[in-house]
């Protein structure tokens, strides 16, 4: 698993005591983007769109499109596809459509969409990101953990192997028992200051957890989801 750690992360001698770590930029707090890929060994580009979603601002696409060209030239540099926080599957196609850099980005399938949307963007797409919602706020909550369940028995249906799969916000599941290839949380940014912490150290027992390989299965009660997986 490949953890990438959010920032801003201050002061600048916190973000330096960082290098060789990955890191995860957002639209919104863009500042640190060249810092971090100066010693970043991978860069993730996020579009903003759940702190725009928090705080009623409206995301303003090309401008996102416009920023992350300018780095995706890196070769360990991605982006995060535009998605729209509780909007519905055709609205999150349409985004995707209109993406113009190719694969060097990453669709999001949002939790309380149908699975069949999931299992379509890992057949098309080389990475995809998972996002909790609305009705899956609470990450590990009975209903998160039976969504998820489903979700990857379905993809382990479908793949021999299990598809790359970036958990939004999932820093905390790096040693649970589902097979994500990568996470990110601002987790250091906002406690490498307390007293028993440094940036370091922080990020290094991060990058120490890891889930298992491969998903077992696990069976989720049928009625807690009428969909059927296309």
């Amino acid at each position: 698993m490949i953890h990438y750690h959010g920032g801003p992360i201050t002061p600048l001698t916190a973000l330096y005591s960082l290098a060789g770590k990955c890191f995860c930029v957002s639209h919104a707090h863009p500042e640190q983007v060249a810092k971090m890929h100066q010693i970043g060994q991978s860069v993730m580009l996020d579009n903003g769109a759940f702190s725009a979603w928090k705080v009623g601002r409206p995301t303003d696409w090309p401008a996102y499109y416009k920023w992350v060209d300018q780095w995706l030239d890196y070769p360990t540099t991605w982006a995060v596809i535009p998605d729209v926080i509780d909007a519905g599957s055709q609205e999150q196609d349409a985004l995707i459509r209109e993406w113009p850099h190719g694969h060097k980005g990453a669709p999001v399938w949002h939790m309380d969409e149908p699975i069949h949307r999931a299992l379509r963007l890992a057949d098309e797409w080389p990475r995809v990101c998972f996002g909790s919602t609305a009705e899956y706020a609470v990450v590990l909550s009975d209903a998160w953990v039976a969504r998820m369940d489903h979700a990857f028995n379905e993809l382990a249906k479908r793949h021999r192997r299990t598809p790359t799969i970036h958990m939004l916000r999932g820093m905390q599941l790096s040693t649970r028992e589902w097979p994500f290839a990568s996470v990110d949380s601002t987790d250091v940014a906002r406690n490498h200051n307390r007293p028993q912490n440094t940036a370091r150290a922080l990020a290094d027992r991060w990058d120490a957890a890891q889930p298992p390989a491969t998903w077992p299965g696990r069976t989720v009660h049928p009625d807690l989801f009428n969909e059927v997986a296309a």
